[in-house]
């Protein structure tokens, strides 16, 4: 059965964005973890004993995160279309975000001081309504690249054509 989310599942070519992503996503979860069991630990310390058990539901929270942290990796996914680009992304709330090239405003790539560890970037599509704006998070950095120049003279191309 076709889905909304799932257009023309036999001509669209997704492609997937880094499996550094994962590594990225579980890195910044562990430092919010440490952080917090760090505060429980020293609670626990000081003679605040529920603090146990916050900790303990801390650890919990941040396994199942983990999980749902690499579930959601793998699903986010892009494809260049002739006219446009689709985007999608989600696990219990799935968007599927399709951009018309003569639509974009401007592309960005950013990268953060993580992001460049992992050698990756994102690519960001920006539009007249914000709404439609779309975001393809860990690229390699020369798939961002690439991806930002074609996106750019796709969009010069369309525009010119008005």
């Amino acid at each position: 059965m076709l889905s909304p989310l799932d257009p023309w599942p036999d001509t669209v070519q997704w492609r997937r964005v880094s499996g550094r992503l994962v590594w990225l996503e579980l890195l910044r979860l562990a430092i919010v973890l440490v952080v917090l069991l760090a505060a429980c630990l020293t609670g626990y310390l000081l003679g605040w004993a529920p603090a146990a058990w916050i900790g303990l539901g801390v650890a919990l929270v941040g396994l199942l995160r983990a999980v749902v942290v690499v579930r959601a990796v793998k699903a986010w996914g892009y494809a260049e279309r002739d006219s446009d680009l689709l985007v999608r992304h989600g696990l219990m709330i799935r968007r599927l975000s399709i951009v018309p090239y003569a639509r974009m405003q401007f592309v960005d790539v950013t990268a953060g001081p993580l992001e460049r560890a992992f050698g990756l970037a994102a690519v960001q599509l920006h539009t007249a309504a914000a709404a439609s704006d779309a975001q393809v998070p860990g690229l390699e950095a020369a798939e961002a690249a690439r991806l930002r120049d074609r996106l750019a003279a796709l969009g010069e191309d369309r525009v010119e054509g008005l």
